[in-house]
């Protein structure tokens, strides 16, 4: 189900007018949307400060109850909204100085989440140049649920079970997202030269494993300790990885050793937008924007909404398709098509004699 923003393709327009990125850009700066706003994300960093206090206050207030469990639920919607701190601060779209979005990207990513913030820039860069890229986006790469059926052959015989039921499995496996980003980080940093500052990204994560363990098992008897660390990062996964679900999947893929679409046509037609609205934008930390956010990665949150506006009217004038839909219909969408690209493992189409 499409919204009324998703602009259908005219064939005739299309073939008629040339589009590039460049006139677009010129619309986008005339109106300084790609200027930075600090004081909107100092202001931003000082609400997720306060959530982390009530957090923090709740837990040591409850106690050693049952009650903590929902505690572990607001520290992993705390810990995704964090997320977002380190992922604007990679983009270079918070601050001028290099050495304040650096502090914000450690802290937010290794000292909050223990994930490593120097892999996630080098493979989130990746993935912003070739979207939905099966051989050149690492985001595809690391998946085990597959986006064309040429990738089944590349599965293990426990990987080919969670593919052939991936529409399901891939949202119920969210709840090991936290953890396979954080076994990712401690694999990156045994690897020598894979990081600037290993020794910084691995002290602070050793940091942050010290105090969250101290302070659970301080607090804690041990069995609501494991409760309260499980919850927790179940949670952070699965609102980690459902910000992202929608994002590109289903979306136009390419393969190959080239790209073969341009910068304009690979961010539209390879991203999807969800509706906006203040919850939406707030629960999303802007990545309901996604074209407009893969577009102009360096665009802060703020400026996205207006950023939509102009990119709506220029898709329409070009007669390039712009999709964007409401919240349940792109998971609804994205289930799909992981169904779909699925179908030909279960019906015999491709066996796992044939793939392997």
């Amino acid at each position: 189900m499409q919204s009324p923003n998703t602009v259908a393709p005219d064939p005739v327009q299309l073939s008629a007018q040339s589009a590039t990125f460049t006139e677009l850009l010129k619309r986008v700066k005339k109106e300084g949307l790609l200027d930075l706003r600090a004081g909107w994300y100092y202001r931003r960093i000082s609400l997720n400060l306060g959530m982390l206090a009530a957090g923090i206050a709740a837990f040591f207030l409850v106690g050693d109850s049952p009650w903590q469990l929902l505690v572990a639920v607001w520290c992993g919607l705390w810990c995704a909204q964090a997320s977002f701190m380190f992922h604007d601060a990679g983009h270079k779209s918070m601050f001028r100085a290099r050495k304040s979005a650096t502090i914000v990207g450690y802290t937010h990513a290794n000292l909050v989440n223990g994930f490593s913030y120097g892999w996630w820039v080098n493979h989130h860069n990746r993935h912003h140049s070739h979207p939905n890229h099966l051989s050149l986006d690492p985001d595809i790469g690391r998946r085990t649920a597959i986006f064309d059926i040429k990738q089944y052959a590349t599965r293990t015989r426990v990987q080919r079970f969670i593919v052939r039921h991936q529409s399901i499995l891939f949202f119920i496996l969210l709840t090991l997202e936290s953890y396979k980003m954080q076994k990712t980080a401690v694999k990156t940093i045994a690897k020598r030269g894979e990081l600037k500052s290993p020794v910084l990204e691995s002290a602070l994560i050793l940091v942050r494993l010290a105090i969250y363990l101290t302070c659970l098992f301080l607090v804690l008897n041990p069995l609501l300790a494991i409760g309260f660390l499980v919850v927790q990062q179940a949670v952070m996964g699965v609102y980690f990885g459902m910000i992202f679900a929608p994002n590109h999947k289903g979306m136009e893929i390419r393969d190959g050793e080239e790209e073969t679409l341009d910068w304009l046509e690979r961010q539209v037609l390879t991203s999807r937008n969800i509706n906006p609205s203040p919850l939406m934008d707030f629960m999303y930390g802007g990545l309901n924007y996604q074209i407009e956010h893969h577009l102009f990665p360096a665009m802060p949150q703020k400026s996205l909404p207006r950023a939509r506006q102009l990119t709506i009217e220029y898709c329409k004038e070009k007669g390039i398709p712009y999709h964007e839909l409401g919240f349940w219909a792109s998971y609804k969408e994205v289930a799909t098509f992981l169904h779909d690209v699925s179908a030909p493992t279960r019906t015999g189409e491709v066996t796992f004699s044939q793939a392997a």
